[in-house]
């Protein structure tokens, strides 16, 4: 019996120093889609952060010791079957790591959550 899947499949990639862009493909099939609402899934906001912290560690090369949050939005939830482009940003000197999802609407495109998180080296 195969495990759920936890992370979104990675379309493509593109990094330039501090800043990645990561274009997601959000997998209907995603584990963390179990129970958060059957009749209209989305993802939930932990999953976003932990996939913020997971992927600048992998991309970027950032701590992954958690050590808080600062002015993080959820506008718009993100749905299965939904490209959606996270574009993270390290600053260094102040252990901060920013980022935002991302998508194409009609006209526009739609932010769906922002912010940054604090993280810390190891002890």
């Amino acid at each position: 019996m195969s495990r759920p899947q936890s992370k979104p499949t990675v379309i493509s990639q593109r990094q330039e120093g501090d800043i990645a862009e990561l274009v997601l493909r959000i997998d209907p099939h995603l584990a963390d889609f179990e129970g958060h609402f059957p009749s209209y899934p989305i993802l939930p906001g932990v999953t976003q952060i932990d996939w913020a912290v997971y992927f600048g560690e992998r991309v970027l090369g950032t701590p992954t010791v958690f050590a808080g949050m600062e002015v993080i939005k959820f506008q718009e939830p993100i749905q299965p079957n939904k490209d959606v482009l996270l574009t993270l940003s390290w600053n260094s000197e102040k252990g901060k790591l920013q980022f935002s999802y991302t998508s194409k609407g009609e006209e526009t495109d739609v932010t769906h959550s922002s912010g940054r998180i604090a993280l810390d080296k190891a002890i």
